[in-house]
């Protein structure tokens, strides 16, 4: 069960991640305007697995890049992992969000704290295609480094995000981290112009099975 736990936290699936976009495994190309900041947090219950995943990601829009930084915490009974790792993230195409076509470059480090800052890490490429006022494509193609071992693995996915209304968008995602799929449905509501809570359902190979996530994003000026 340690094993399990600590490849969950420091990056054996989708839900320690470095993200810009809430929970959801498929991230969007866009980063925060200049000056902006924002918080994301959320909770996860792996329910065959009876363990939580707790997420805290703050960043900001530092000159040309946003930078962040991502702490998660996994439980399931006695046991604990925890992980810490900074996130850059570069649109260096289509930098409006009303861009046609929007691409970026993000790269994160992981670190193992319980196990003396084992290191792993992440880099990919996420494409934006607005297909329409209401409908937004997401493609992700990258890498993953394992914590520890250092194993290289593909990563990719795609996303469509459809907005129904000013307030209320609905997300469908496939995506395949550390060698499994997992599949999620879900949506996002604002609460405001600049606070949304984010919803899911997600299903994925042993030993992850299914999981019902809930987020809160805020924005903010700096």
């Amino acid at each position: 069960m340690r094993r399990i736990l600590l490849s969950l936290a420091l990056g054996g699936t989708a839900f320690a991640d470095a993200r810009a976009g809430g929970h959801f495994d498929v991230d969007d190309a866009y980063m925060l305007d200049p000056g902006r900041c924002q918080i994301e947090t959320w909770a996860s219950r792996l329910r065959d697995q009876r363990a939580t995943t707790w997420h805290l990601g703050p960043a900001c829009r530092v000159g040309p890049v946003e930078l962040g930084i991502n702490f998660d915490r996994i439980t399931a009974e006695s046991l604990s992992a925890e992980s810490l790792g900074p996130q850059l993230k570069w649109t260096f195409l289509g930098r409006h969000t009303d861009a046609p076509w929007s691409a970026a470059l993000v790269a994160g480090a992981t670190f193992d704290l319980p196990r003396s800052g084992r290191t792993g890490a992440q880099a990919y490429v996420p494409v934006s295609w607005r297909a329409s006022e209401s409908v937004l494509v997401n493609l992700n193609l990258g890498l993953d480094w394992a914590t520890g071992s250092g194993e290289r693995t593909g990563r990719g996915g795609l996303g469509v995000q459809w907005a129904w209304n000013d307030r209320v968008s609905l997300v469908a995602e496939r995506h395949r981290a550390f060698g499994q799929w997992t599949s999620r449905l879900g949506g996002r509501i604002a609460l405001s112009p600049n606070t949304s809570v984010d919803i899911s359902v997600s299903r994925a190979a042993a030993p992850l099975s299914r999981a019902v996530t809930v987020g809160l994003n805020h924005e903010f000026g700096r």
